[in-house]
């Protein structure tokens, strides 16, 4: 008796491909980011502003290039964003690891998050949006889910930089880089069977893409109303990935160790992890209008429990609950996107619509980073950080629903 082995859906292999680029592109500018401005503090003595400043700075790539990568990607094809950003990243990273003066850290990292930008998010959720119209959440939590999966090695990198020192870790990063880009970009090369997506987004559970062109996205509601809310929402993610190791480490903050902190960190993304994967599967079930709202107000609230945290009791209670609020959100946030505005010309939407979030990111950990060194303290920022994430909720409420809208929207 022979067994048939029911071929796996190549889509699923993209959706590993985009978790995978995720992981590595994610580690110098958002789960590794708090460790190596804290490397860098240690062996300059530079200012709070400075050190984590460069982190806005170099999200000013991200942020600027976001409208062009889209394009690009939907244009010339996402595997050939991902070969040129890792190179790109590569070589910022070995020039990082040579500096000695804050041009050349600020100019270095700006390298890096450009080439992370151009190879990184963009190019791999826009790939997964048009292969996964049936499984949208799902196959997108996969892929926000590889920046949480990085933090797993958070405590290797801690370890590197404490036994060899950060620039040797810069280094090793950049080759890293140079090796998985090609191989990356070769899974996500293949074009889909755009017969087979037909018969998927025939079944009725689905919502059909509108593939709506970015002019026209821009004149609807949805669209201003989506950007707003994920600034809002993000502001938070900026400031906290830039800070959270500083935070956790400085007497007027958490005071925990490094090695304490550096336990954290991963701990605060395998929660963030569950909670996009969760978020992924019931954002393919249930009604992501209804859901998103929720999420938000539990991140808000656990930003206030961070604020508050003076142990390392609390601040796992904050990993627990960020993970259920943020980490269960994000999918369902682009996904919801997804919804409204189609496959065809999703790279050039999300990047048009995530200018005002690059923004928010890019000014939100200098001005953390200032708040800090006038006051003292995390406190005030990261309660400004929750009701602006409330803010967010609310225009979700307000907002209409996708079935609805679509009609419209291909009429334009």
């Amino acid at each position: 008796m022979i067994l048939k082995v029911k071929k796996i859906y190549y889509g699923w292999w993209v959706s590993i491909a985009g978790a995978m680029n995720t992981l590595i592109s994610s580690i110098p500018t958002f789960t590794g980011g708090s460790i190596i401005f804290k490397a860098i503090e240690d062996e300059f003595g530079w200012s709070r502003a400075i050190v984590s400043g460069v982190s806005s700075f170099g999200r000013f790539g991200g942020a600027l290039l976001g409208p062009i990568e889209g394009y690009l990607s939907d244009k010339f094809g996402a595997w050939k964003m991902i070969i040129l950003g890792f190179i790109i990243a590569s070589l910022g990273l070995f020039w990082l690891s040579t500096i000695n003066s804050i041009l050349f850290y600020y100019i270095s990292y700006l390298v890096v998050s450009i080439g992370v930008s151009i190879g990184g998010f963009v190019p791999s959720m826009a790939t997964v949006n048009v292969w996964m119209p049936h499984k949208r959440s799902t196959a997108m939590s996969w892929v926000i889910g590889g920046s949480s999966i990085g933090g797993f090695f958070m405590p290797f990198m801690v370890f590197s930089i404490e036994e060899y020192g950060w620039r040797l870790t810069m280094v090793i990063l950049g080759i890293i880089f140079l090796i998985s880009g090609p191989i990356l970009s070769m899974i996500m090369r293949k074009k889909p069977d755009y017969s087979i997506l037909e018969k998927i987004k025939s079944n009725p559970k689905v919502i059909a893409n509108s593939d709506m062109t970015p002019k026209n996205a821009l004149k609807t509601q949805p669209f201003w109303i989506l950007a707003f809310s994920h600034f809002f929402a993000n502001i938070s993610v900026g400031a906290i990935s830039a800070h959270i190791f500083l935070y956790l480490t400085d007497t007027n903050g958490v005071n925990l160790s490094v090695i304490q902190a550096g336990t954290i960190l991963p701990i605060m993304f395998i929660f963030n992890f569950l909670g996009q994967i969760a978020g992924g599967l019931i954002g393919d079930i249930y009604n992501k209008k209804i859901l998103l709202p929720i999420f938000l107000i539990i991140q808000s609230f656990a930003i206030i429990i961070l604020a508050y945290s003076n142990s390392y009791f609390l601040v796992i209670i904050f990993c627990i609950i960020y993970g259920i609020g943020f980490g269960m959100r994000t999918p369902i946030f682009h996904a919801f996107r997804g919804d409204f505005f189609g496959g065809k010309y999703y790279g050039t939407i999300l990047g048009l619509n995530a200018f005002p979030m690059g923004i928010g990111m890019m000014a939100a950990p200098v001005i953390v980073g200032y708040l800090y060194d006038t006051y003292n303290t995390y406190l005030y920022s990261l309660l400004v950080m929750s009701l602006l994430c409330a803010l967010s909720c609310f225009l979700i409420v307000i907002i209409k629903n996708p079935n609805k809208t679509n009609k419209i929207l291909n009429k334009l």
